[in-house]
Parts: C-alpha cells; structure tokens; sequence
C-alpha cells in the first residue's frame, strides 16, 4: 500500500510533476496556519517541516504508519502522529483546533459529509480547513482508488453543509506544466485505447486499483525516460494558486467554522 502511486514520494523523480504541486499546497497553508493545526493524511511526511515551524502543535494522522516519518518526528518538539482511519476523528475534542489541513484525501473518504463534518467539530469557531483534491474537469482518466473526484460547485456544496463561508480556489500550471499535461494525457490514451468497452467505468473500482496502479507508474517511469529535462525541470514555482477554474489540475479551498 506504501509503495502505491497515490502516496505521492519526493524521492522519485517521476513524480516530480505531482510531487511539486502537492508540495505547493503545504507552502501555501503554511502562510496562512498559526496556533494548533490538525494535520489529516500524513503520507510521506514531507509537508511537515514545511507546515510545522509556525504553529504551536502539529498534530498530523494517516491510516498507515511510514517509519521514516516516525522516526523524523522524534526529533521535533512540536509533533504528534497518531494512525487513524477516518472518519470519526477519535480521541479528538469538539473545538480545539485552530486549523485543520487535508491534501488529497477527501477523494479517498467513502462518507465525505461525515468527514467534512468531524471536521468542523474539532475546530474552534472561527477556525478554517485547507482542503485540497483534484479538480474532476482536468481528470485524464478514471482513478479508481478516488471514491469520487469534484467540481468546483460540488465540492463547495459539500462543505457549506457544515460551514459558513467558503473560499473557492485552484492549482493552476504554466505553459511547462501544460506540455507535460498534454503528453501524460497522449501516453494514457495509447493505453485506453484498447478498453474498447469502456470497463474503466463499468468495472468495480477495486478491481482495477492494482492494475491502474501499475499503469500509472510505468507510465510516469516512461513519460521521465522520454521527457527527462522536462520532468527533472519542473518546480513548485511552475504552479500557482489562484481563483478556482476548470482548467485548475487542484481545488484548493478554505473553509470558515
């Protein structure tokens, strides 16, 4: 499960193109996060140095424990991991977060109103959740391990259920990132080509997540091998946040308890 193409490494630079805009959405919740912040999808642990040195507490959960990053936290003062499936947030106190963060996990959560509602429960009033999850519009395929992928009305329905107001943004990319785009886009269609009976959408998710998996990650092996300065080349200063739109690759939103 750790070694999935959904757990998104620094450490191979084939997932240099994904890897930079995850790590854009830290950067940017950093400038905005102070006090106790609750951390939801730990992964591989990368946004924590980032997110970590301004705030008070940092308490950060996944479903699966990565010894690297248990290890790494034991040098921090300020960290605590604790492994939890979700939702409920067991163990966690109505109204005693000042933020909470979760990038690319929503899509994974079989009850999302039950998710963005603990949510709001463990935020102090006038607390906010940073919320990032693909943009479905930009989708080149079905991900099978996403449980469902969001517009840009969807997502913000889904979260003023449980909270006041909402700010509506996205991860945009420049040209750099859109020449990659268009040829990750050509090298899926060559493989889907051949599911003449449109079983990406027919079949249970759960069946093609292993396959899809490995799919994934020859095809970023292969985009990296024939595209190397390309792929080696993009930055996180390639993407930006700005007003969320369909051509966003990330929904990147702020909710207000």
């Amino acid at each position: 499960m750790l070694q999935t193409a959904e757990r998104v490494s620094h450490k191979d630079l084939s997932d240099n193109y994904v890897f930079q805009r995850s790590l854009l959405a830290y950067v940017e919740a950093a400038k905005l996060v102070s006090g106790r912040v609750l951390e939801i999808g730990t992964g591989s642990g990368y946004g924590i140095d980032v997110v970590s040195p301004n705030v008070t507490e940092f308490i950060t959960i996944d479903k699966f424990e990565d010894a690297s990053v248990l290890e790494h936290i034991k040098t921090l003062p300020n960290i605590k991991f604790m492994q939890m499936d979700v939702p409920p947030l067991k163990g966690l106190a109505d109204n005693s977060f000042d933020f909470v963060i979760t990038f690319q996990v929503i899509e994974h959560i079989q009850d999302d109103n039950k998710f963005v509602s603990e949510i709001n429960r463990v935020l102090k009033p006038g607390g906010k959740l940073i919320v990032t999850t693909p943009n479905i519009k930009m989708s080149i395929t079905r991900n099978p391990w996403h449980i469902r992928e969001y517009t840009i009305a969807e997502l913000e329905q889904l979260l003023k259920k449980s909270f006041s107001a909402v700010q509506k943004r996205g991860v945009a990319g420049n040209e750099k990132i859109m020449e990659y785009y268009r040829k990750n886009r050509a090298s899926v269609e060559k493989i889907t080509r051949f599911d003449i009976f449109n079983l990406q959408y027919r079949l249970p998710r759960q069946l093609l997540q292993i396959p899809y998996d490995i799919l994934n990650r020859m095809n970023r092996r292969k985009l990296l091998q024939s595209n190397t300065s390309l792929v080696s080349d993009i930055k996180m200063e390639d993407y930006r946040v700005q007003e969320a739109t369909d051509d966003c690759f990330d929904l990147f939103y702020v909710a207000v308890k």
